[in-house]
């Protein structure tokens, strides 16, 4: 199983433009490559998706246990003969300070992927040494078996940088990037613009290719993906399902408004027999007929709220179908679309979907970064992470449904109320991984059926 992982020394230090260029460049000798992206990032992995036409899976050690990691990777390698994954952050970088939950590491360990290490040797000669010998140091059984160094000022500079690293970490360079080249992704408030939205990135895309190949030992870097360690394929213990799911159509929007999901909870809807129906709330007019329920992601409803305040058809189309009781799980950027509408940074507002009533304002800063616990009830706890540069009017209309915590060092940092529930609809502002706890998707999807149920009966 030919696989290697894409490290970097810390964020911005080029990973995700080398990692695209490596996708773009083996995809040209034919390779097959199923992309992984470490962590709970959405954007990434539709940079992935464009370069490889293959949809990227996260890999994340905090919000799932080491066997559920193994089965995901495993099942994302099917029909494919080269996995790449492209780290997050440093490549020790984890949970609070620990390097074995959440990092890129750890990931390396649990799945035995030969790690490629990149770093930016600006400004440095013999010092390039000490960065890779402390790295290699700080964990002798995270597998790093080569270097890549960004920015360089040139041919001679590397050759004196991968001399030194060689010689004093017995790690091989296999390659390098000029500095300057301007080739990086641009960015907005949560992280990179995504590949929907990228002009001519096809172009751009071919560019970083034709770099890679000419700067970078591909063959070097087949050869280390090829020598990885064997993995043991693992089966995990699913719940018991109600077999009358199988066959339920859940509405899933999907465009430049919304797009974050993780791609394995989208797979664990279809394994379980349900059929995935894709809609815009852009362009459409009204949801997608014979629907039991919607799962509605996150996305950036505020960049699109002009689009979507026009499109009033879909919007009371939407609105009339969760009043009537459909079911509805909704997250983020689809918790803000449900309100009765978004104010921009600039105090600009648009107005959405009116159903949860209360409003969502864009703030300057961060609200809410990192992973949680979340409390649905007694019996049932899933794991999530929150990002969100915005907030929404707290009024005695909300019914609140369960408890987030967040979690450092074992302890209870802070504790605060989410959840919004309204009808037979779910809607907050934490992203979750379904393999988490697969029973938080069966209570939704149990609901599902039941709304079929009563509407085949004329109920509803």
């Amino acid at each position: 199983m030919k696989r290697v992982l894409i490290a970097g020394t810390s964020s911005g230090v080029g990973k995700t433009t080398i990692s695209l260029g490596i996708m773009a460049a083996l995809t040209k000798r034919g390779r097959c490559i199923a992309p992984f992206k470490v962590g709970p990032d959405y954007i990434d992995p539709g940079f992935h998706r464009f370069v490889t036409e293959n949809p990227s899976r996260n890999l994340d050690s905090w919000l799932l246990d080491e066997k559920t990691l193994k089965y995901l990777f495993i099942r994302g390698m099917e029909n494919k003969d080269f996995g790449i994954i492209e780290g997050v952050m440093g490549l020790y970088d984890g949970f609070g300070v620990n390097k074995d939950c959440g990092s890129t590491a750890h990931i390396s360990k649990i799945l035995k992927i030969p790690t490629i290490l990149v770093i930016d040797g600006s400004g440095m000669s013999s010092s390039a040494a000490a960065m890779v010998l402390g790295y290699k140091a700080y964990d002798e059984k995270v597998p790093i078996k080569g270097v890549i160094i960004n920015r360089v000022s040139g041919k001679a500079h590397y050759e004196i940088l991968k001399k030194v690293i060689e010689r004093d970490t017995n790690i091989p360079c296999i390659g390098y990037l000029p500095k300057n080249l301007g080739i990086s992704l641009n960015s907005r408030h949560l992280g990179l613009i995504p590949a929907e939205e990228v002009d001519n990135l096809k172009n751009k895309v071919d560019t970083i290719a034709e770099l890679i190949e000419k700067y970078i030992d591909l063959d070097k870097l087949e050869d280390i993906a090829a020598n990885a360690e064997p993995i043991d394929k693992v089966d995990l213990n699913f719940p018991k399902i109600n077999e009358k799911i199988k066959g339920l159509k859940i509405g899933i929007p999907m465009d430049k408004a919304f797009s974050f999901y993780y791609e394995d909870n989208l797979q664990l809807m279809k394994d379980i027999g349900i059929e995935l129906v894709h809609f815009s709330p852009l362009k459409d007019r009204e949801l997608p007929k014979d629907l039991a329920g919607l799962y509605i992601g996150g996305g950036f409803p505020e960049v699109f709220g002009k689009e979507l305040e026009e499109n009033l058809r879909f919007r009371e189309n939407l609105k009339e179908s969760l009043e009537k009781g459909m079911p509805a799980y909704a997250e983020c950027g689809g918790l803000m679309y449900l309100t009765e509408g978004i104010e921009d940074l600039n105090g600009e507002f648009y107005k959405m979907v009116g159903f949860i009533p209360t409003k969502a304002k864009m703030t300057k800063r961060l609200q809410r970064f990192g992973y949680v616990e979340i409390e649905v009830d007694s019996k049932l706890k899933i794991r999530g992470h929150e990002f969100h540069r915005s907030m929404i009017e707290d009024n005695e209309k909300l019914n609140y449904s369960y408890n987030v915590y967040k979690i450092r060092d074992g302890k209870v940092k802070k504790r605060w109320r989410c959840g919004v529930i309204k009808n037979n609809t779910l809607a907050a502002y934490a992203h979750i991984h379904f393999y988490s706890n697969p029973n938080f998707l069966l209570k939704f999807i149990n609901k599902c059926e039941e709304f079929k149920e009563k509407s085949k009966g004329g109920l509803i």
